[in-house]
């Protein structure tokens, strides 16, 4: 249990320094100068406030909610509730003394300078949503499944004391520099004004999920020290043990799941039989919302893990959509099984909006009493299974990762079962097509100036000439990271491709005015949305042309596929 702590309690720290903390971390900063050097406890109180509430509710919350027969989402909208009325208190004066009036007999929480610090906090912690690794995933599932023990209790505090370490450093730096500026010395009354407006912005923020595509920017290194630390046998094993889960028995000639997704993720390997669909409280996107059996599905099945508020999961979406866009008709079934992280994910209307801001029409299995999670052995989001069509599962993949190796086994499964329908569709699929291409350095191949390459830096790139064929090129400023190219000033790519149709993965907002070689004289213009999602740049008949593309800063450039 010691090491399962220690684990609980690293993962936390990184956690708390990854952009999924983004949202709260303005406040946080804010609400640590209010007072200047005068409240030098602040940082502490907030940061308390969010920790007590965020491990208190993450345990508890969903058997409240139940007992009480509250909305799923109610602690979610009342902790973006307090935030707004706390930060309208700072931000007029009369009517934060006419707030603070009811608690001023209420020592703990009063509305006044380090009592309104921990209410604030309190808030924090219920709208807080941290990246999900294999311990939040073990936290959250016992919890909702009434797992309790001494050992959750100990994991949720550790995980909870290391994500307030980076916080309430952030907030003592903060404070620090605050108290030494003479500018925020002299002006503590604008500053708690400045604070309530900063507040009041944090909690329309987190009610848009507007931050959400600013949010799924996580470094790799981040992703990977998570991976590491979270997913080693040695903490598989004590997960297991406090979870209850058994360890997993092979069908005879299979290896378990866990065996085959440390394997190869581009061959196909015998992982068993599919487990089945149970306990499934409704589907979304299936006529009328009937349920699926994958015993009656035709062709190969991918069957996807996902919560639609955790970052991990919202940077697969891009690839999922486009594959059931790219393979639906030729046979491949993708199945969202959707379990959920926090209570007020259980909310199926949620779910349904959450769909439909990341073009999701794929069928969702809504799983919130986490008995497919089980039955499937699951510990990770996101997590896939990709089934062929005799029920076999062939590939097991935890998180982020392998969309190329991934595609190319539903293109080899296709071609076994359904290579009439992939030749009547040629249009779609020309031959010898640029292969798919990546933009970020971590797998970047067809670059014609890759030599220029400076990771996770903003730099200049310059190219001159015609790229050859299947290649590219950046010019302009770019800022590259292992998944994606961030657009600066100036910033372009020249792309040599042989295909019919040529789509591209994209986030953030602007504009890319996109030019062919074969016509110069009609250029097209592609709005990026915010959502990370696959925009259509050229679709035709098969030709061998040349496409320059301009984009405004602030867009990330994932990969290019190809049709």
């Amino acid at each position: 249990m010691i090491t399962l702590a220690i684990v609980g309690f690293v993962s936390g720290v990184i956690t708390a320094i990854s952009p999924c903390v983004l949202p709260v971390l303005p406040a946080i900063l804010t609400s640590s100068i209010q007072d200047g050097a005068r409240s030098r406890r602040r940082p502490l109180v907030v940061v308390a406030g969010l920790v007590t509430s965020f491990a208190f509710f993450t345990l508890l919350g969903g058997l409240l909610l139940s007992a009480l027969g509250l909305p799923d989402d109610f602690l979610r909208w009342t902790g973006i509730v307090v935030l707004a009325v706390v930060g309208l208190g700072l931000a007029v004066p009369p009517l934060g003394e006419l707030l603070q009036r009811p608690f001023e007999r209420i020592r703990p929480v009063k509305m006044d300078r380090s009592g309104n610090g921990f209410v604030m906090g309190l808030a924090l912690g219920l709208v807080f949503v941290p990246c999900a690794g294999p311990i939040l995933a073990s936290i959250t599932v016992l919890a909702a499944t009434n797992g309790f023990s001494w050992g959750l209790v100990a994991l949720t505090l550790a995980f909870s004391v290391g994500i307030a370490v980076p916080l309430l450093a952030f907030g003592l730096a903060g404070q620090a520099m605050g108290s030494r500026i003479g500018f925020v010395r002299e002006r503590l009354r604008a500053i708690r004004i400045g604070s309530g407006v900063v507040l009041m912005l944090t909690a329309l923020v987190i009610a848009t999920n507007v931050a959400e595509p600013l949010q799924r920017w996580v470094p790799g290194v981040l992703a990977d020290a998570q991976k590491s630390i979270e997913d080693n046998d040695s903490v598989r094993d004590e997960l297991d043990d406090l979870t209850g889960r058994e360890e997993q028995s092979a069908a005879e000639g299979a290896m378990t799941f866990d065996e085959c997704e440390v394997q190869d993720p581009g061959s196909l390997l015998n992982c068993g039989p599919a487990r089945d669909l149970v306990g499934i409280q409704e589907w979304l996107n299936t006529p009328d919302g009937e349920a699926l059996d994958l015993e009656t599905l035709d062709g190969p099945v991918l069957i996807d893990f996902w919560t639609y508020s955790c970052i991990n999961c919202q940077r697969t979406f891009p690839y999922l959509t486009a594959w059931d866009e790219r393979y639906r008709d030729e046979g491949l079934t993708i199945i969202g099984v959707h379990s959920p992280e926090f209570a007020f994910e259980r909310d199926v209307d949620n779910v349904a909006d959450a769909a439909q801001r990341y073009g999701i029409e794929y069928p969702i299995a809504i799983d919130n009493d986490f008995e497919t999670w089980r039955e499937w052995d699951q510990r990770f989001w996101p997590a896939h299974y990709l089934i062929d069509s005799d029920g076999t599962v062939v590939q097991v993949h935890y998180g982020e990762g392998a969309y190329e190796q991934t595609e190319r086994l539903i293109q080899e499964l296709l071609g076994d079962d359904a290579s009439d329908v992939v030749q009547a569709d040629a249009g779609n699929h020309t031959a010898g097509r640029t292969p798919e291409t990546y933009v970020g350095y971590g797998r970047l191949q067809y670059a014609e100036n890759a030599d220029q390459v400076v990771e996770d830096s903003p730099a200049f790139y310059s190219f001159d000439g015609l790229p050859a064929t299947d290649m590219f090129a950046y010019t302009g400023e770019w800022t590259l990271t292992d998944e994606y190219a961030l657009a600066g000033d100036d910033a372009a790519l020249t792309l040599h491709y042989y295909a019919a149709d040529v789509h591209l993965v994209m986030a953030g907002m602007g504009e890319v005015t996109v030019t062919r070689r074969s016509q110069p004289d009609s250029p097209t213009t592609v709005q990026v949305d915010g959502i990370a999602d696959l925009y259509d740049l050229v679709l035709g008949d098969p030709a061998d042309d040349v496409l320059s593309l301009d984009f405004t800063p602030g867009i990330e450039v994932y990969a290019f596929t190809f049709g």
